[in-house]
């Protein structure tokens, strides 16, 4: 198969699809890869190396999307993107459809192949592919919330750990999924008094096995979500339902029972936010104020990271991969119940019950386009 990484040119996105030890994996296994030049700059992977793991390289994104039959990437296409997809390619990455109708329709339009990573999903339910790059967002929601609460940043001025004799910041972190779970390890890591919420009591019990003693676990439903903001002030918002829209916990009213100068962070952005007065922002401009209550809402976190994350992302994408390049898209669907999962959109119908659901769109069962 005829394989292309481009250069991804979302604001600030310096992940790349593919590290060159990907790139390697793919070569051996007779695959032709083709990259763009400077596409794995950001990510600290020069062209040179890309050659010498095998891959050739090409100069434009359109060269990529012309000569190849899977397209390997980070982040959704975005507009500019759009006219160079081909009937019939396979687009294999992040695609999150069901916050953005503009994209769901370009690509039905386009008839491709959307294969979705994060709707590729275990027996378990676990996400395999979203994991990696959870873990990422999750740690930095504090990091980057730990920085905005510095009143140069116009937050509130508070130190996170607090320091003996002055109490630490209250950090509640909605949601006890992997995200949550990497928040409330780093919040509690930096000393803060954390509160981790989630409407499943077999995972609050996990949760309350494995955390430190200053995270405690608390039910989620709105009475006790509006107690535990009056007196945050970090909430990191980290829930998640598996392609389709995140369903809104804190409201635009409940913004007037937070102090002023706290910070929100909505690491579910990218899937429509569970805060509602959330809207995606960039690395370049990463917050806004609404009443009084700092809002960062960067739609791809982990790409402030990007050497860190592209690593980890290629260690979780690669032997999907290699299923679909060495099998066809269709044979390795057929044989592996988790890739199925993967398929949003495919030749023009949409065949994932949420990004459906979301646009009232017609859905068309996942197995009729595998027959």
């Amino acid at each position: 198969m005829i394989i292309g990484v481009p250069k991804e040119i979302k604001n600030n996105e310096n992940r790349v699809g593919l590290t060159p030890a990907g790139i390697s994996a793919l070569t051996k296994a007779g695959h032709k890869l083709f990259v763009q030049s400077t596409a794995g700059n950001g990510s600290g992977f020069s062209d040179e190396e890309y050659k010498k793991a095998g891959a050739s390289i090409l100069k434009t994104i359109a060269e990529i999307y012309k000569k190849s039959d899977m397209i390997i990437k980070v982040k959704e296409p975005i507009k500019v993107e759009y006219p160079l997809i081909k009937e019939g390619q396979l687009l294999f990455t992040y695609f999150h459809f069901a916050s953005y109708e503009p994209l769901t329709k370009a690509m039905l339009k386009s008839k491709a192949v959307c294969l979705a990573y994060e709707t590729v999903e275990k027996k378990d339910r676990s996400l395999p592919l979203l994991v990696p790059m959870s873990e990422v967002a999750g740690r930095m929601s504090i990091q980057e919330g730990a920085k905005y609460l510095e009143k140069p940043m116009g937050g509130r001025g508070i130190l996170l750990g607090g320091v003996p004799g002055v109490k630490p910041a209250n950090v509640l972190i909605l949601g006890g999924g992997i995200v949550g779970t990497q928040a409330a390890k780093m919040a509690a890591g930096m000393a803060a008094d954390v509160t981790i919420m989630d409407i499943s009591i077999p995972r609050l019990r996990e949760l309350d096995d494995i955390l430190p003693a200053n995270v405690k676990t608390v039910f989620s439903n709105e009475y006790n979500i509006r107690e535990a903001l009056k007196h945050a002030d970090l909430v990191v918002g980290a829930v998640l339902i598996p392609g389709a829209k995140a369903p809104h916990l804190v409201t635009r009213e409940m913004l007037k029972i937070m102090k002023p100068g706290t910070v929100l962070v909505d690491v579910a952005v990218d899937q429509g936010g569970c805060i509602e007065t959330c809207k995606p922002t960039t690395h370049e401009d990463p917050t806004y104020v609404i009443d009084g209550i700092i809002h960062y809402c960067v739609a791809n976190m982990p790409g402030a990271v990007p050497y860190t994350s592209t690593l980890a992302l290629t260690n979780a994408t690669l032997p999907y991969a290699l299923q679909l390049a060495n099998k066809g898209w269709k044979k390795a669907c057929k044989e592996n119940e988790e890739l199925k999962l993967g398929l949003n959109v495919v030749s023009g119908k949409v065949v994932y019950k949420g990004v459906s659901d979301a646009f009232n769109l017609p859905y068309v069962p996942v197995e009729k386009v595998l027959e």
